[in-house]
């Protein structure tokens, strides 16, 4: 074999021989044909190749000691080795310069590196670089065929530093995505755990409130064909109360059954301005509360029958107008209307509020979304406009409000005919 000089990678050959070195570690550092642990073993074994020696073996400084990563001795890796430690690589690491011995029989300063380890006598050492400091030491003995290694050879070795050191990095990133991907997939789980728990009961308590609130309301009904004028409007006052713990149960099931995919369309035929009128009436006493007038604008076009399902979609207009009535102050107004476009039916809803910024005009529609800390009791746990969207969809139609703010809002609910 041929005596390289420190400069001989400049040899085309040779140049060749380091670029087919270089490949091949790096398809077996982006291979997944074998385990991280590995890889360093094959690293080696490729640089030793190119070396054209026999052993060697990269060490990792942790923590103020050596650790080998890789070896031609598999029984050696794992070991540990203090820095201050009187050995070759614990010196190399800690004046963070390369070594070369000829004859470690002969080494004074090691002379533990002696008695027969090695079958030939020089011995190359050189630090490994990462970011100022070093971070590992790779050693080369046992130059294969008549040659023994060469002080020259360092220079061969010290090619390799930073492609180890990526080889390094590489391993210890996989080695933390291993571990994070181990502790998302626990965590995935104890978090949906704990979301079916919580479903579970949110579940048991609709159910447990259910029947009390009905209970509730029917005797609230009762007591309003027996209750003098004085007290009616506490009475009205207790009703909107109840009215409203319902629907909010109401939308809390539906959207638990919608986002599911286990609501089902109850669908019949509706006429829109019945279902509209129906709506207005039922919020006109939490309105008439809050010195709000309703009004029902009425144009004079004939209206096609909806298929739809009239309870949802119901409810859908009752949380717009609650919400409508919430955010709007005495004496204003909040009207409604209907227009026909040529496959859809189009549902307004107009309130003279403080509006809606821009940037929200989408995310008031998400779940648990509230406008403001300051609003109103009545619009609750920010359900409602979410469920309308839910539902809304559900029937292929969509929603979307307008308006700016200071100005008021629009709703609208186009629904296909």
């Amino acid at each position: 074999m041929k005596t390289l000089s420190p400069h001989a990678v400049t040899d085309p050959q040779v140049a060749i021989r380091l670029l087919d070195c270089i490949l091949h570690i790096s398809d077996t550092m982006n291979g997944n044909e074998h385990p991280s642990e590995q890889k360093m073993n094959k690293i080696l074994d490729h640089i030793l190749g190119y070396l054209g020696a026999e052993q060697g073996s990269i060490m990792i400084l942790e923590r103020r000691q050596l650790v080998v990563c890789a070896a031609t001795r598999q029984q050696i890796i794992g070991k540990k080795q203090p820095l201050d430690a009187d050995l070759v690589a614990s010196w190399v690491a800690r004046e963070a310069e390369p070594l070369f011995i000829e004859d470690i029989s002969k080494d004074s300063r090691f002379p533990m590196r002696g008695g027969g380890t090695y079958k030939k006598n020089s011995l190359l050492c050189v630090p490994i670089f990462h970011k100022g400091k070093v971070a590992a030491t790779i050693n080369v003995t046992d130059k294969a065929g008549n040659r023994d290694l060469l002080k020259q050879d360092v220079q061969l070795l010290l090619h390799f530093s930073s492609i180890i050191i990526w080889g390094l990095v590489l391993e210890d990133l996989q080695g933390k995505l291993t571990k994070q991907r181990s502790t998302l997939r626990k965590r995935n789980k104890e978090l949906q755990h704990q979301q079916e728990l919580r479903s579970e009961l949110s579940s048991m308590l609709i159910h447990d409130l259910k029947t009390p609130l009905a209970e509730v309301v029917a005797n609230l009904d009762i007591l309003s064909y027996s209750i003098t004028d004085d007290s009616k409007e506490f009475l009205e006052g207790a009703q909107i109360g109840c009215d409203r713990a319902v629907r909010m149960l109401s939308n809390l099931v539906s959207v638990d059954k919608i986002s599911d995919g286990k609501q089902q369309l109850l669908e019949e035929n509706v006429n829109p301005a019945a279902l509209l009128t129906e709506a207005l009436s039922s919020i006109r006493a939490i309105a008439r509360l809050k010195d709000i007038a309703i009004v029902h604008h009425e144009e004079d076009i004939d209206l096609p029958v909806l298929r739809i399902d009239r309870t949802l979609i119901l409810r859908v207009f009752q949380n717009i107008l609650a919400n409508a009535v919430s955010y709007s102050s005495p004496q204003t107004k909040i009207t409604a209307g209907i227009r026909l476009d040529d496959t859809h039916i189009v549902f307004m809803f107009v309130d003279e509020g403080p509006g809606i910024p821009a940037q929200m005009s989408e995310t008031i529609f998400d779940k648990y979304a509230r406008l403001s800390s300051q609003q109103d009791a009545l619009v609750g746990t920010g359900m409602g406009l979410h469920f309308c969207r839910l539902a809304t969809e559900l029937h292929k139609g969509r929603i979307w409000v307008e308006g700016s703010e200071g100005q008021g809002s629009c709703f609208f609910v186009e629904l296909p005919i």
